[in-house]
């Protein structure tokens, strides 16, 4: 059973109250109680040997029927103090800890999806870069269960919304969610480390770095499902239908340049503008696509290559493509379909669902 978060903390500001006495006797006064001096006593006096001894019983033959673990009398303190440790671990201090040649690989994840989590982590992996992932944990089970299994690599950025359950796209809970991301974001590039966001319905096929060719400032890939030719322009492509691009916010890397931050803040602009409402249930994609079409003439920007990085619509929808552009894919994503069980049904039925039979190749172990 969960321990509810605000008990929790209670309990540890609790035990974490100091033991020793705020006026202690002077050592002249503690040698001796009321007037009388003390005695020494003797470890193999009668009263030290019986109370060692009913210790004993209580340890070996009541404590085994309070169904309480022994290790857990043991390890409470220590893993309240290691509880305490993350809820002060900054940003700045665990980017620090898994930047490698100046980079962070970053996802956003709630506890409902840690089994994404696991599944995305297991592809990195396999490709070397999984040291390098910093997970930005959205509420504090994800948090301690993170850093639990694989610590210093999750981080909690207050102040955490709201305990979540497996929020749907378009609801409001979706995009109090992701409208977080570009904070985050701007914050890593801000401390000066380039950084790769991903969505966790994900899967690497390929290493994505050998990619990111040249030094641009925002690279993105497309959402649309149409397919492009494939030695198609890197240039961001004309707006559609609503006035504005259809590029995909959850495949990302930007470098720490002027440009780069110009887009986050951009788009937290644009969020803020066009916040969720009932009637027009926004999510943070489209302000992402505003960010870039208002800033595309101050911006190098770079459209990645659809072959490799193809959007739902088209790896899962046409097999044709698939076949033809067969081992040139590098990520891909799982969108185009809305609901936790459909997303892990179709990774299952494409062999993408990695956490059945390869869990031990995630630094999470099985969850």
């Amino acid at each position: 059973m969960m321990i509810p978060q605000m008990s929790l903390h209670q309990r540890q500001q609790q035990q974490q109250k100091p033991l020793v006495d705020p006026l202690p006797l002077s050592p002249r006064a503690s040698s001796s109680s009321y007037g009388f001096p003390s005695r020494p006593v003797s470890l193999l006096g009668r009263t030290p040997l019986l109370v060692l001894l009913a210790l004993l019983v209580f340890l070996g033959i009541l404590l085994p029927y309070s169904g309480i673990p022994m290790r857990t009398l043991f390890s409470f303190s220590s893993a309240s103090g290691s509880l305490s440790r993350w809820r002060d671990y900054t940003l700045s201090d665990a980017a620090a800890f898994v930047a490698k040649n100046g980079t962070v690989i970053v996802c956003a994840v709630s506890q409902p999806y840690l089994s994404f989590l696991n599944n995305w982590l297991i592809s990195i992996a396999r490709h070397g870069h999984h040291h390098e992932v910093l997970v930005v944990a959205e509420d504090y089970a994800t948090l301690y269960k993170v850093n639990e299994r694989w610590p210093g690599h999750a981080v909690l950025v207050p102040p955490a919304p709201d305990a979540q359950s497996a929020h749907k796209f378009g609801s409001q809970g979706f995009f109090n969610f992701t409208s977080r991301r570009p904070r985050h974001l701007l914050q890593i590039l801000e401390l000066g480390y380039n950084v790769m966001y991903n969505d966790v319905d994900m899967v690497w096929l390929a290493d994505p770095f050998v990619y990111l060719e040249g030094n641009h400032d925002v690279y993105f890939t497309d959402d649309m499902a149409a397919v492009k030719p494939l030695n198609h322009p890197h240039d961001l492509p004309p707006p559609g239908k609503k006035g504005r691009t259809y590029i995909c916010s959850c495949m990302i890397f930007l470098r720490p340049t002027k440009g780069a931050k110009e887009v986050m803040k951009k788009w937290i602009d644009e969020l803020q503008e066009q916040p969720w409402s009932k009637k027009k249930k926004s999510n943070d994609q489209p302000a992402f696509n505003w960010a870039l079409n208002k800033t595309a003439g101050e911006v190098d920007l770079y459209l990645l290559p659809q072959v490799a990085f193809p959007s739902g619509g088209l790896y899962f929808k046409n097999e044709t493509w698939v076949k033809e552009t067969k081992e040139m894919h590098v990520i891909i994503h799982n969108n185009y379909i809305t609901g936790f069980d459909k997303k892990i049904k179709r990774f299952r039925e494409y062999g993408l669902w990695l956490v059945d039979d390869h869990s031990d190749e995630s630094p999470l172990g099985r969850l």
